[in-house]
């Protein structure tokens, strides 16, 4: 079993030192929240955009969406047509209101939005609902990471991958702040799509033998779009649409926008690029990744079959079988920034959520200061560990990614829409949508419960939210 060859592992490690030492730079440059939170709030909207979208889709979607396409074929890329239709939807309804308000004009994080419309307990019971959701997204990432090296390189367990790629992204993103991830999110974001188009695509699809090999090795539906049922189409829309809501994520680029439209462009541009581009690149190098398993081209990795074949490995493991030297070593730092620009993001989301709403509503103090700032990486630094410790007791991707998305938004998305658009709404009402919703979904989740059709627990969180939201709302408005 051959290693990986050292022209690919310098290339590898060039970037990873690379990418460390521009959060360095950016750690010298933070000198308040501002800075180290949203951006200076001045970025523009092209570098927003990107940012958006790798945080979005990112490596866990990268490696998820490449487990789907192992499994369903091109009827995978449907998830990614909700982040679509999420996009959009938020530019429309929910952008205008966040930045034509004056009153978010100093804000760092979403729950703010909460103290602002409902009260001080609602918002720190919403931060600690998205910081505990967001710890687990970061999660998720890492053990992306971990798949993508265990699988590409040889001799390499994936724990000890997980704490290698955990270890980087915590580092870089103590040291640079959000400024530095939006950036680097750019560049990293070019690299990837560049990889995908110009060396993964066209080599995998050589490699395996073209069109006749994937007609002969796989059943016909996986290569039609109707080879999903309805209850994934509804728990995908359920579970990802409602995030571009609710997702800290999102609201601090929003606000490190310098206005309205700047942010509008910017979700615009994102949407277009998580379907149809980043969705059928994802899902057709997971098809590709299905036919060499079929054929047995990852025998020399240990994997005989398909059905010693992790879904979720097969992307990584067809790259490190096909790519020639040097491309793999290209390929796999576009991987890796990927995956770590959805990681960088949702710590500092968390973390926010832990210092801004958390810690500063029981110990006030300047946001315009370095200590502030110090305060956050620290903060960044203990939530990162404690993501990576996580990490290493999960086993899919994707599953925790989702769960993740499912605990946030089937508690925080009523209560975000009554806040913007129902002057009936109280605080009681949020309250309960938000402790119903997540508790519900989770409740179902992980219990014996027999659902019916096979639907989804987040769908009956977010009817429980909804439900109890109007109710409490109904009867505790003053009149």
């Amino acid at each position: 079993m051959a290693a990986m060859h050292p022209v690919d592992l310098t290339i590898f490690i060039i970037y990873i030192a690379g990418l460390l030492a521009f959060g360095y730079f950016f750690f010298r440059k933070n000198e308040s929240g501002d800075d180290y939170y949203v951006g200076g709030r001045n970025m523009k909207s092209h570098h927003v955009g990107l940012s958006v979208v790798a945080t979005d889709v990112g490596g866990g979607f990268s490696i998820g969406l490449g487990g789907l396409g192992f499994v369903m074929g091109l009827s995978g890329s449907w998830m990614l047509f909700t982040g679509l239709i999420g996009a959009w939807l938020a530019a429309v309804f929910l952008i205008p209101k966040v930045k034509g308000n004056r009153a978010f004009d100093k804000a760092y994080t979403f729950p703010q939005l909460f103290q602002h419309y409902y009260s001080a307990n609602v918002a720190l019971v919403a931060a600690i609902i998205s910081a505990i959701g967001y710890a687990g997204f970061t999660s998720s990432q890492m053990l992306a990471g971990a798949k993508l090296a265990s699988g590409t390189f040889v001799g390499l367990d994936e724990t000890s991958a997980l704490w290698l790629m955990g270890i980087v992204a915590i580092v870089y993103t103590v040291l640079g702040g959000l400024k530095a991830v939006i950036y680097t999110d750019t560049v990293q974001w070019a690299l990837l799509m560049i990889g995908l188009i110009f060396v993964g695509l066209p080599i995998s699809f050589f490699e395996i033998g073209g069109m006749d090999a994937i007609r002969s090795s796989l059943p016909p539906e996986m290569l039609t779009l109707t080879n999903v049922s309805w209850q994934d189409l509804l728990y995908w829309a359920v579970t990802i649409i409602p995030i571009w809501f609710v997702g800290m994520t999102l609201y601090q680029r929003i606000y490190a926008c310098k206005d309205e439209q700047t942010a509008k462009r910017a979700w615009y541009l994102a949407g277009l690029f998580e379907w149809p581009v980043m969705a059928f690149l994802g899902v057709l190098l997971g098809l590709f990744a299905r036919v060499a398993a079929e054929q047995g081209m990852f025998a020399f990795l240990g994997a005989a079959d398909i059905s010693e074949t992790d879904p979720e490995t097969g992307l990584p493991m067809l790259l490190r079988t096909v790519l020639p030297v040097g491309l793999l070593g290209i390929m796999m730092a576009a991987y890796f920034s990927a995956i770590l620009s959805t990681a960088d993001s949702c710590l500092m989301a968390s973390s926010g959520n832990v210092v801004s709403d958390i810690i500063g509503r029981f110990l006030p103090f300047s946001e315009d200061s370095r200590k502030f700032v110090r305060l956050s990486q620290m903060i960044t630094l203990i939530i990162g560990f404690a993501a990576l410790i996580l990490a290493t007791s999960m086993s899919n991707v994707l599953d925790l990614m989702l769960d993740s998305y499912a605990f946030m938004v089937t508690g925080l998305f009523v209560p975000v829409i009554g806040a913007l658009y129902w002057k009936g709404s109280t605080p009681a009402g949020a309250m309960t949508a938000m402790l119903l919703g997540g508790s519900t979904t989770l409740f179902l989740r992980y219990s014996d419960v027999l659902i019916p059709w096979q639907l989804d627990p987040s769908l009956f969180g977010m009817t429980a939210s909804a439900l109890s939201f109007v109710l409490v709302s109904y009867f505790t408005t003053k009149r």
